[in-house]
């Protein structure tokens, strides 16, 4: 089945809802989507893989009109084991992308088509501990690689600088048709030499929520992401800080 559902290309801030406050989240989620960003992420957690338990396809469905209306795109980050189980329920729910962990699953291959049969763009992550020579064979079916740059399961945590050098390797595995997707630990700091390094999808949780603005945070994030690169990636406009 040819993909549906994409996320937009070119470089982007994709603010994670992990550090909203979620008695206020359609209104934090407005805030970020009137500033520009294109790109909303989702981290699923079971308990299981990572300790913490946070929410499931139900807050997908419920952020789905409101994304889509403002031209944007819903990236679902499954931190879970046996995701091959719960990828229907996401994507019936309204997710564009859908990313598994690869030390989550034996059968990576077969969940990675069943999310492309299932119409969504396919992303697998890899953790720190993780080569990024561990996508090479499945580096054909991917939409999104995503270099988790902290160890899973909190927000909030220091960015690991080594991820740095695995960027690039990253980089070279998947070729230049393939997003390269950082979550962890990204700021005005950390972004600059994320996307020095190879990445194009930038994701920002306490950074962005945590913030008394996460709007404005969210277009510092998107600036500093854009310095230097002229504000393209891949032959695609930056959607950032100078979008409406």
């Amino acid at each position: 089945m040819a993909r549906a559902r994409a996320l937009p290309r070119g470089l982007h801030v994709a603010p994670s809802i992990l550090s909203a406050d979620f008695s206020r989240l359609t209104a934090q989620v407005q805030d970020v989507l009137d500033a520009g960003a294109r790109v909303i992420h989702v981290d699923i957690m079971d308990g299981h893989f990572v300790p913490p338990i946070t929410f499931g396809p139900i807050v997908v469905q419920a952020l789905r009109e409101q994304v889509s209306t403002a031209g944007g795109a819903i990236d679902v980050h499954l931190m879970i084991e046996r995701p091959d189980r719960h990828v229907d329920d996401f994507v019936k729910a309204g997710a564009d992308s859908v990313t598994f962990h690869f030390e989550a699953t034996p059968h990576v291959a077969r969940v990675a088509h069943q999310i492309r049969e299932l119409g969504a763009s396919v992303g697998v992550a890899v953790n720190p501990g993780t080569p990024a020579e561990a996508l090479v064979d499945i580096a054909p079916a991917l939409d999104v690689a995503l270099c988790m740059t902290v160890n899973p399961g909190w927000g909030g945590q220091p960015f690991i600088d080594h991820s740095l050098v695995k960027l690039p390797r990253l980089r070279a595995v998947v070729g230049d048709g393939v997003a390269i997707e950082v979550d962890g630990g990204v700021d005005v700091e950390t972004v600059g030499p994320c996307r020095d390094a190879g990445a194009t999808l930038f994701v920002a949780g306490s950074a962005i929520f945590e913030a008394a603005q996460p709007g404005e945070a969210y277009r510092a994030i998107a600036a500093a992401a854009e310095a230097g690169s002229g504000g393209v990636a891949g032959g695609a406009t930056f959607r950032g800080s100078s979008v409406p």
